[in-house]
């Protein structure tokens, strides 16, 4: 079963439980986690205090890298050592201590582990990376980068949910485009011209296309907009922003 471990009161981050038990260093941070700055150049997204913060959950925050995140499918290497990337929403490495950072504050954060072959990717996906393809390019990056499909461990951050996200007519267009019919599933009918957009179940079931086992997909379905007091939304205009941070242990 799918369980967020919350970390302090209120909680600074949550973990994912089947991720912890297998001995992965990450977390996934709450409005309530200090020195966050969404990067939007290559600067230093946390401050000291973050940074400390980081570290009493083994990460490693000096050698964190991350990427310019520009709602796309495209991926990159970490550096070796950490530090800015580059522009893409995938994100890999294979070095043990050099954790990597998504941003989101709706968007899924979608971490992908394969604990034999040791190899980690992150990914930033919204509706945008949906249809363009960031979830089987983050596949792909981990395949390439010696992992197997089938023994990748995922976790979905917090995100919006199919309660809270309502999208128009060209937004199920481009699903359409990129999907086919099968995207019809991945949408409740709304208000006249719109839909109720499931992201969960629509990277879930892109996630098993690319080879990854059902089973081992972790998503707790916490949703974004439906806890303001905990979470950063940014359709219900809280714009700060949340980090799901992991490395190789």
């Amino acid at each position: 079963m799918t369980r967020l471990v919350p970390h302090g009161e209120p909680p600074a981050y949550f973990r994912f439980s089947g991720l912890a038990a297998l001995g992965l260093p990450h977390v996934t941070t709450t409005r309530h986690f200090p020195g966050v700055s969404a990067p939007s150049e290559p600067t230093a997204p946390f401050t000291d205090e973050g940074r400390r913060a980081l570290r009493g959950a083994n990460l490693d925050g000096a050698r964190l890298s991350y990427v310019k995140q520009v709602h796309g499918a495209e991926a990159l290497p970490a550096p070796t050592g950490g530090g800015y990337a580059g522009v893409a929403d995938v994100l890999t490495t294979t070095e043990r201590g050099v954790p990597l950072a998504i941003f989101t504050a709706d968007c899924l954060a979608i971490t992908l582990w394969d604990s034999i072959a040791r190899v980690l990717t992150v990914a930033h996906v919204g509706w945008r990376g949906t249809a363009k393809g960031a979830t089987g390019a983050a596949v792909k990056a981990a395949v390439q980068a010696g992992a197997r499909a089938d023994q990748l461990h995922v976790a979905i951050a917090p995100s919006i949910g199919p309660c809270c996200y309502e999208v128009d007519e060209p937004v199920m267009r481009d699903f359409g485009r990129a999907h086919g019919r099968r995207a019809q599933a991945w949408f409740t009918p709304a208000r006249e011209g719109h839909a109720m957009l499931d992201l969960w179940r629509a990277n879930e079931a892109l996630l098993a296309d690319a080879g990854v086992d059902r089973a081992k997909i972790e998503n707790p379905r916490l949703c974004t907009a439906c806890h303001p007091d905990l979470l950063y939304s940014y359709r219900k205009g809280n714009r700060g922003r949340l980090v799901t941070v992991a490395a190789l242990p």
